[in-house]
């Protein structure tokens, strides 16, 4: 399968890094060491030193900042748009926001960062015992898996759409085309949807009719996904798009290696960008009855609007420069869909 988004590589991060890194807070309880020092009073109770209670504040929270700040600039990096819609969510969902991308990049970026299928395999399976740890109120000594257990606790995340992610990144490893468009829609299903599903449990949101939106935004997301990172496929000889289309319109594997432009390629892709329009068409045909506390999570569709349009202007050239380019006036895109309460 194709690199999701936060897969494709994006290295000029901006100025916005900074002022996520100034508004996320941090609010850790205060503990105690067990080597605290006691001293008798005229009354029945212990004192600790205030030297070791600021010690240990601040221990607790370096270690917590350390995390987070790995979180963010992991999530910066690789999933960029994603950081911008994160910046929008209300500052008491901010970071747990922030781990949950964190967790799906690290999933993400497993399989192009080993060699063999069985450590990927390995890696999978120390996500899987990663949460089951989390649940248990025993985190692994790991950034992003502090984090998340953090997030777990303070919105009462649920176990199965994350294990859901990482079975369907398990099962990615394969490193195939898919077989037709609706085996590509089931990946956006199981990775996207189900992580938009765990955006809205921290923002409080239980509606159904935000559940269907955030299915097709899912599923929106998984196709175009796939179409953003096929020349970065393409040039490493792989090819993801569904095998259906393709063979429909008569294009082979061969011709997106060389990057071709002919007509049957941009068919095929107009196909695939086309699917990816209706299931957008369908989410915002929920928008009247979506809660207003649902719309920060849903603000990935302004990218996919953006990714569409421009895709068109090009007549569906694949791998036009133009689609490899950010969007300057995306930040200020996101925050007047934001202000605006539309998606």
């Amino acid at each position: 399968m194709t690199h999701t988004q936060e897969e494709v590589e994006l290295k000029d991060t901006g100025c916005m890094g900074f002022v996520m890194a100034s508004s996320v807070n941090i609010k850790n309880g205060l503990l105690t060491t067990k080597n605290s020092l006691h001293k008798k009073i005229p009354y029945p109770t212990f004192i600790q030193r205030p030297t070791e209670i600021k010690c240990t504040r601040a221990l607790t929270n370096s270690t917590g900042q350390h995390n987070e700040q790995y979180c963010i600039d992991i999530v910066r990096k690789r999933d960029y748009d994603g950081f911008l819609c994160s910046l929008l969510l209300p500052e008491a969902v901010r970071r747990s926001a922030l781990a949950l991308r964190a967790f799906n990049v690290e999933l993400a970026q497993i399989k192009d960062s080993v060699s063999q299928k069985t450590i990927g395999l390995m890696r999978m399976q120390f996500w899987k015992s990663a949460v089951e740890d989390i649940y248990r109120d025993d985190p692994p000594v790991q950034p992003v898996s502090a984090e998340l257990w953090r997030a777990v606790r303070k919105h009462t995340l649920t176990r199965r759409w994350m294990l859901r992610i990482i079975s369907e990144r398990e099962k990615d490893m394969e490193d195939r085309a898919y077989r037709n468009l609706q085996e590509l829609e089931a990946y956006g299903e199981n990775t996207q949807s189900s992580l938009l599903y765990l955006l809205l449990e921290t923002l409080g949101v239980k509606n159904v009719h935000a559940d269907h939106a955030a299915s097709h935004i899912g599923k929106a997301q998984g196709i175009l996904t796939c179409l953003r990172a096929t020349p970065y496929n393409s040039s490493r000889r792989k090819v993801y798009l569904p095998m259906d289309i393709c063979m429909l319109h008569g294009a082979s594997q061969e011709d997106f290696i060389r990057g071709s432009r002919d007509q049957n390629v941009r068919d095929v892709i107009y196909d695939i960008a086309s699917q990816a329009h209706v299931h957008l068409q369908h989410a915002r045909s929920f928008s009247e009855n979506v809660p207003h506390a649902a719309i920060p999570a849903f603000l990935q569709t302004v990218v996919l609007e953006d990714y569409l349009q421009k895709v068109r202007k090009v007549d569906f050239d694949v791998f036009h420069p133009s689609l490899q380019k950010r969007n300057p006036m995306m930040p200020l895109q996101l925050y007047l869909r934001s202000w605006k309460k539309i998606y």
